[in-house]
């Protein structure tokens, strides 16, 4: 700090326990911040430093690094919004011609702990203008650390040499609603946009940070993020992004946290993922993997236990084609669940030249695509 003469306390004073001077051409003073706060440079206020709120609080944009893609690393958009692709990322567009993937962000440099990112992709040739929208909403529970409260999302993101938005801009969005778990694909109860602002794009990775303010009366956070193509795409008219984390407080793009994942570590990440959606597929390749062990009830059925990751509610199942799975050495011609509950489900089978009232294996036929989606998602 530059020197400069003393306050005087007659004209002044120190008025609290923790109030601070600092000095520039004149002092001034910084009064003590509340428990637990953090005191952080910023060289926009008057005295030079600013006291910020404790960040102890998990992310809860759950896979914002895009660690986690049990449904695949690439996929095509459509005119209809779906949990598929990166895991807790919904996109939309009302048109087709989109391409999302996961991809390296090939830069230790300025994004050093973070390792993949999503493209989001207007399809080379395609003409539609109509947006292409990744969002997050949030639960309740997760929600309510914020009502109420300044937070800044930050996040990394650049764009590929084709990017056609006007002017190179991403535009960002973060929404409140007051109903309960809901989605944005149908929209929140009383939904109120709280934050709307464009970030614009170059070909490297920078990171932008927005601060808004969360209303008391919320119950439900979301955010989206906006590509709004023009003309006719080329073959790199895309944006990618990651890092996408939301804390308490107010920061800049150089303030803000570090990056950290919603569930702390890559295996926490994925159960925190797993909360929502689970996938059940071959491991084995070419000769197939067993699944569970269960037992023939009869010569035609088969009942088969499965436990898995507890949901956030009781999960739906879907089933790809049963003859990707056998019962033994016997194939199977339907499959479907029974007593399902947040973390259990009983697979039941049917087929035929199964031996009744035997311990059996059920298993996923060799070179087997088929899989069990379990999916708690909004």
């Amino acid at each position: 700090m530059a020197t400069g003469r003393l306050p005087d306390p007659n004209t002044a004073p120190v008025t609290a326990k923790g109030d601070l001077y600092t000095y520039s051409t004149v002092p001034a003073k910084l009064a003590v911040g509340n428990d637990g706060e953090t005191l952080v440079a910023d060289s926009s206020t008057s005295t030079g430093l600013r006291y910020n709120p404790q960040n102890a609080l998990v992310n809860p944009v759950i896979n914002g690094g895009f660690d986690i893609w049990q449904r695949g690393t690439s996929f095509t958009g459509g005119s209809t919004s779906a949990n598929i692709g990166p895991d807790r990322w919904n996109t939309y567009r009302g048109a087709a011609g989109s391409t999302f993937s996961r991809q390296l962000t090939n830069d230790t440099t300025n994004l050093p702990n973070i390792q993949y990112c999503m493209r989001v992709q207007r399809d080379s040739g395609n003409t539609s203008t109509t947006a292409i929208i990744p969002f997050q909403d949030f639960e309740n529970v997760n929600s309510t650390p914020f009502v109420g409260k300044t937070i800044t999302i930050s996040f990394y993101a650049r764009k590929g040499a084709n990017y056609s938005a006007t002017s190179d801009l991403l535009n960002i969005l973060v929404v409140t609603g007051t109903g309960t778990d809901q989605s944005q694909r149908g929209g929140y109860t009383n939904q109120t946009t709280i934050l709307n602002q464009n970030a614009t794009l170059t070909t490297t990775w920078q990171r932008f940070a927005y601060t808004c303010s969360v209303g008391a009366t919320a119950t439900q956070l979301g955010f989206q993020f906006n590509f709004n193509p023009t003309g006719t795409a080329g073959t790199n008219d895309w944006f990618e992004l990651t890092g996408v984390q939301i804390d308490l407080g107010t920061y800049t793009a150089s303030s803000a946290p570090s990056f950290r994942r919603s569930g702390g570590t890559l295996a926490g990440e994925l159960a925190a993922c797993q909360r929502y959606f689970e996938r059940f597929a071959n491991d084995g390749g070419a000769t197939g993997s067993a699944l569970a062990i269960g037992f023939t009830d009869t010569t035609t059925s088969g009942l088969f236990p499965l436990p898995f990751t507890e949901k956030r509610v009781t999960p739906t199942f879907t089933f790809s084609a049963a003859s990707g799975f056998q019962v033994n050495t016997a194939a199977a011609t339907a499959i479907s669940s029974g007593r399902p509950s947040k973390k259990f489900v009983r697979i039941d089978t049917t087929g035929s030249g199964y031996t009744a009232n035997v311990p059996a294996n059920l298993r996923f036929v060799d070179s087997s695509t088929a899989t069990i989606d379990i999916s708690a998602e909004l």
